[in-house]
This record gives structure tokens, C-alpha cells and sequence, in this order.
């Protein structure tokens, strides 16, 4: 690539992410309903959508998730999302501390 060909493209780049900042943040496909770190998430309530945005759970275990309360009826205590296909002492250790079950 000639010189000026790589500065097209660079002025293209920089184009392109501007534009990117520009956008609401559900069009950069942030979650929108996803919980700040300070707020709790209701793991009998939450959606997929939701639920990938705590720490180390990806879309996958997000629809098992959901998939285990819709089969089992909503989790009694935190602890029991243990009982999904997939989910650790380490991955629970990580987002135990956001999730709540709703009512206390």
C-alpha cells in the first residue's frame, strides 16, 4: 500500500469509531438493563441479556440460567445457581455478591 492509501484508511478508522461513540449505547450493543456493579441482579427475574453482563457468564450460561428457573421454578437462595450445568465455586465466587433472589 502507497503512503497516501494507508492515511485514506486511517482517516477512514478514525471516522468510523467516532461515529461508533456517537451511537446510543444499546446500538454498540451494550446492555442496557444490565445492573452497576453496586446494584444487585434478580437471578429469578433477569433475562439473557441481563444476566451476560455479570462476570464470567457469557450468553450460554446466561440461557441455562434461564433455562434451569423456567424447568425448576424460581432459585430459593443464590447458592442454587450452583445447580446450573456449568456454573462453579469460582464463577459464583465471582458474581455472588451481585446477585439477589428479590424479596428479602
Amino acid at each position: 500500500m502507497t503512503r497516501r492509501s494507508l492515511q485514506f484508511v486511517g482517516a477512514v478508522l478514525v471516522l468510523a469509531v467516532a461515529a461508533l461513540a456517537l451511537l446510543p449505547g444499546t446500538a454498540r450493543g451494550a446492555a442496557s438493563q444490565a445492573p452497576a456493579p453496586s446494584e444487585k441482579l434478580n437471578i429469578n427475574t433477569a433475562g439473557v441479556d441481563e444476566l451476560v453482563a455479570l462476570p464470567g457468564i457469557g450468553k450460554a450460561y446466561a440461557e441455562r440460567i434461564v433455562e434451569y428457573r423456567q424447568k425448576n421454578g424460581p432459585f430459593k437462595k443464590v447458592e442454587d445457581i450452583l445447580n446450573v450445568r456449568g456454573i462453579g465455586e469460582k464463577t459464583f465466587e465471582r458474581i455472588k455478591d451481585r446477585l439477589t433472589i428479590g424479596k428479602n
